[in-house]
């Protein structure tokens, strides 16, 4: 019976994801013009961490619009206040306290991937300059554990002066440019999760991030 129920939930949570998609696109390409480069990228199914570099507010939105596939948000849990919180979980999104080893937001996300669904995540850990100057142990633990690809994923022009928080939206009808890149693995193939395996993956992964949203800059003139 247990196992029927968490089937079910699964289900439950991929179809939530996709009204979230479904309802992402309607906004992304309402307001802006967004222009999508190496979607393909992603693999078409099973597990995938989109590994995000953030800058902006709507870059999670942007996102969740414009990806080949239903993506599942790891989100801090200040977010989920007022009716916000119920559309978020409504949508597939999974809530995370950040102060702590947050364990149903860890069970939760591997569920996902263990189910082949697509999690996203900002590796910085929350918005600052969006690149990846500073990566956050979390994406590493979820890319070795599950055995995920990693996808880089760059979103740029949602703020076009680099050094500072914008908060304003970007003008509406204004281009944004989400550059996907080719997946990789996090782990050397050796499989250890020893805290050693993890920081020397973690460096191994910011580089490889880093240098995705050197390429797409140069791609993308921004």
């Amino acid at each position: 019976m247990s196992e029927a129920r968490h089937e079910v939930s699964e289900a439950q949570t991929a179809r939530r994801a996709d009204i979230g998609r479904r309802i992402g696109v309607g906004l992304m390409y309402g307001l802006w013009k967004p222009r999508v480069l190496g979607a393909w990228k992603v693999p078409a199914t099973g597990p995938a961490i989109l590994a995000i570099n953030h800058s902006h507010i709507i870059d999670g939105p942007v996102v969740m619009g414009v990806g080949p596939r239903p993506t599942h948000f790891l989100i801090k849990k200040e977010a989920f206040v007022g009716p916000l919180g119920p559309f978020l979980l409504a949508v597939g999104q999974v809530k995370v306290d950040r102060a702590v080893a947050d364990r149903t937001a860890i069970t939760q996300a591997l569920g996902i991937l263990d189910d082949g669904g697509v999690l996203g995540i900002f590796p910085e850990g929350t918005r600052g300059e969006g690149d990846f100057a500073s990566l956050r142990g979390g994406l590493t633990y979820f890319a070795v554990r599950s055995g995920a690809p990693i996808v880089p994923v760059a979103v740029l022009g949602s703020t076009e002066r680099r050094g500072r928080l914008v908060k304003e939206l970007p003008p509406l009808r204004s281009r944004l440019d989400v550059v996907f890149g080719d997946p990789f693995e996090a782990g050397d193939g050796s499989g250890r999760r020893t805290r050693k395996a993890l920081d020397e993956a973690t460096v191994r992964v910011q580089r490889q991030l880093t240098t995705h949203l050197e390429n797409a800059r140069r791609l993308t003139g921004r």
